[in-house]
């Protein structure tokens, strides 16, 4: 057996299965295509005896996709061995994954089933996918809380009538991985044997945050396949985490002393696709993946990155489709904050930056992360540097239940300070009507979203609107403590885009 780790991704079967995730076949052969960028040995499609869906999923995966194998999972029941088969005929490589529960607890509640009764399903149940394919898994469903013995005698029951992947599932998350390592030390030895062509697997789940632990722990103890799902979804608290998997032997191979064969770069953009279709967010501390997995706010920090990167990141960002990020807040220091400016093209004398930083600091200690539009802001307000065809000072508002609201604007307008004054449906309304009359250009809003950015009562927001002149659409964008500003700001961008097309007159 060489040293290759299989990687088998079961996002679309057991990730899938995470409450209020319902995948249509369209989606599921969209991420099976990314999971073939992906370059995963194995994605298990789905369950085809499970209904129509998934087996029209399956089906599709099995002829559309290419590179992988192509699994899919069946419970012992020859129905479910049959539909199994025809659901990955068309796969160039195909796997059919059999299990059955092996706990006490599973088969005196769930199966109702003795052991002997438990060991025939395996037997006949893998004889039958051995018809089908050559390739057959089984797995001993909540193997980590069945008695050792028993495991042991499933699994060479299941050598024996044709399986050539054992997969040892910890089904609930129950075990630590000492405990795992010697449990899979022994279907090495007892299972594997001298059969060399037998892959011994992992799939854990992450009840008490052990998923990848156990799973990693395990290849010491000669497992060479793992089964994971992107982002680690999955029943209850999810799966291991293929992305995590991957990296950490990428990362670690003089540890771990396996090979792999994904492609990392596609890590980011698999982790994205999975996210927006199953509707599942992405933590943001999320290890490999989330958004600030590779985000430094600690001066001594950034300093350090920004010297050698290396100080303070073991693994490449863009090795996994990522960027390096620098988050500007109360902790950061001058190096990172002239190396954002400089990012933005922004070039300032000794004296102005010197007052820019200052004041950042200032607002960074209340408001938290401080992005570009703040960066900006700051700039504009500490050195006179004006972008655009007109530049906002402040605004004022007022009005109240019974009044009708008015927004007061002053802008600077090819350096001469002006102010006009608007009433409207509401205070954003009013702020809107004000700057196109300093614009002197009718535009038609045509979307506007507010988005945190940060959160707290002091929290930063960031406003998007999309414009309409004439045929011609501009966005913009502004970020401010305070919604009204805000979106004042990002009215002000967008027509400052639409100002070089169009002429503009002061009043």
């Amino acid at each position: 057996m060489s040293d290759r780790l299989l990687i088998f991704d079961t996002t679309l079967r057991d990730g899938e299965q995470a409450p209020g995730i319902a995948l249509s076949p369209d989606d599921k052969v969209a991420i099976a295509h990314q999971l073939a960028r992906l370059r995963v040995d194995i994605i298990e499609a789905g369950f085809a005896a499970s209904s129509p869906g998934d087996f029209e999923a399956v089906s599709r995966i099995a002829r559309e996709v290419k590179g992988p194998k192509i699994a899919t999972l069946a419970r012992t029941h020859p129905d479910d061995i049959d539909r199994a088969a025809e659901a990955i005929q068309d796969a160039a490589q195909k796997r059919i994954h059999v299990f059955i529960s092996t706990s006490a607890i599973h088969m005196q509640s769930m199966l109702r089933m003795t052991e002997d009764e438990v060991m025939k399903a395996i037997v006949e149940s893998v004889k039958r996918a051995k018809g089908y394919v050559d390739d057959v898994e089984f797995s001993p469903q909540d193997a980590t809380r069945t008695n050792p013995d028993f495991v042991i005698a499933t699994c060479q029951a299941a050598v024996k009538a044709g399986a050539t992947t054992i997969n040892i599932p910890d089904t609930v998350g129950y075990a630590m991985p000492a405990d795992f390592v010697d449990l899979m030390a022994r279907v090495y030895k007892e299972v594997r044997g001298g059969n060399e062509d037998v892959v011994i697997s992992t799939h854990c789940h992450n009840d008490l945050g052990m998923a990848v632990a156990n799973s990693l722990s395990a290849i010491h103890a000669g497992a060479r396949q793992i089964e994971g799902a992107i982002n680690g979804i999955g029943e209850r608290a999810g799966n291991t985490s293929t992305e995590e998997i991957i990296m950490a032997v990428k990362t670690r191979e003089d540890y771990f002393g396996v090979e792999i064969g994904a492609d990392t770069t596609e890590i980011v953009e698999t982790s994205r696709l999975v996210s927006r279709l199953t509707g599942y967010p992405i933590q943001y501390n999320k290890a490999v993946v989330g958004r600030n997995a590779f985000a430094h706010e600690s001066g001594i920090h950034q300093h350090g990155v920004l010297r050698d990167r290396l100080t303070y990141e073991i693994m490449d960002p863009e090795s996994v489709g990522h960027a390096s990020k620098i988050v500007l807040g109360k902790h950061s220091g001058r190096a990172a904050f002239a190396d954002a400016l400089d990012k933005m093209n922004i070039k300032l004398e000794d004296e102005d930056f010197k007052r820019a930083f200052e004041r950042f600091k200032e607002l960074a200690d209340r408001k938290g992360e401080i992005g570009e539009e703040g960066l900006r802001a700051i700039v504009d307000s500490e050195s006179g540097l004006v972008t655009g065809e007109i530049q906002l000072l402040g605004i004022h508002l007022s009005g109240g239940d019974h009044e009708t609201p008015l927004a007061q604007v002053r802008v600077m307008h090819r350096g001469e300070e002006k102010e006009f004054e608007a009433s409207g449906d509401g205070m954003v309304n009013a702020a809107f009507v004000a700057i196109q009359d300093a614009f002197a250009i009718a535009a038609t809003l045509l979307d506007y979203r507010v988005s945190p950015i940060t959160s707290g009562a002091d929290a930063m927001a960031e406003v998007n609107v999309i414009i309409q002149i004439d045929s011609e659409t501009y966005n913009g964008r502004g970020v401010s403590t305070d919604v009204v500003e805000g979106s004042a700001r990002a009215f002000v961008a967008a027509l400052n885009k639409a100002a070089g097309n169009a002429p503009v007159v002061g009043k």
